[in-house]
């Protein structure tokens, strides 16, 4: 199995790495320019590296295969149709549940159910049949940042335990049920976050969107005042029952 494989961040990295460690047939490497983990995974494979925009260099890999792992751009042609069989595509989420931006906002807000899937990549985004799943717990200590945290892991030890059997290319194909799809955009987030102090929540809805942007060192759920903007974050844990 000729792998073409464009990776990008800590996760791109963690894929890179273990490919290289079992000797996987990476026949060409593509990475961001603005990636700090850029020159880690270019190290790995010095003389297989390509532009990702080069779709000559591409075809002259005639990968079988090609993984997006934390690729941060939508692929197109006449890439997208290059590899024998495809693309697998890393999204850290429990599609068809929250395709697009932010799904460890909306899988808290949403109260949607949680995961990550290792899915084929058509011409939609985030609509290719799904190949390997792992459902995640989500808890009321959870946070924007624990589930981005959670999602980065798991979709790694997902990828390598799916590994023998896309090696054998044993890959399967199971269709997204549209009616479960639910999809957001970047655009979308900050207005998501806007507290109305004059509306009225539910407790349960209020906490949500709380501890959904708590993240630092990004923005956090917002309201205004008198021309003046105010962030807040929550912080929640159990209490033992003996405490």
């Amino acid at each position: 199995m000729r792998i073409a494989l464009f990776a990008s961040g800590a996760v791109g990295a963690q894929v890179a790495s273990f490919l290289a460690e079992v000797n996987a047939d990476v026949c060409c490497v593509a990475v961001s320019a603005d990636d700090p983990h850029a020159n880690e995974i270019a190290a790995l494979f010095p003389s297989r590296v390509i532009d990702a925009a080069d779709a000559a260099a591409l075809r002259d890999c005639a990968p079988d295969l090609g993984v997006l792992a934390w690729w941060p751009s939508i692929l197109r042609e006449p890439q997208l149709s290059t590899p024998r069989h495809g693309w697998l595509n890393f999204h850290p989420s429990l599609l068809p549940h929250n395709r697009g931006k932010h799904y460890n906002f909306w899988a808290i807000v949403e109260e949607a159910p949680f995961g990550v899937t290792l899915h084929w990549v058509d011409s939609g985004v985030d609509t290719g049949d799904i190949a390997f799943q792992r459902e995640l717990p989500v808890t009321w200590e959870d946070t924007g940042a624990t589930l981005f945290e959670r999602a980065q892991r798991a979709i790694v030890e997902l990828f390598i335990e799916s590994w023998p059997a896309i090696s054998a290319g044993e890959i399967p194909r199971i269709p997204q049920d549209p009616a479960a799809a639910s999809f957001h955009r970047a655009s979308e987030l900050d207005a998501a976050s806007r507290i109305d102090l004059d509306a009225s929540y539910r407790g349960r809805e209020l906490l949500n969107l709380l501890r959904a942007r708590t993240f630092r060192p990004h923005p956090a759920a917002w309201f205004e005042e008198d021309g003046a903007k105010y962030e807040v974050r929550v912080e929640i844990a159990k209490v033992d029952d003996d405490e």
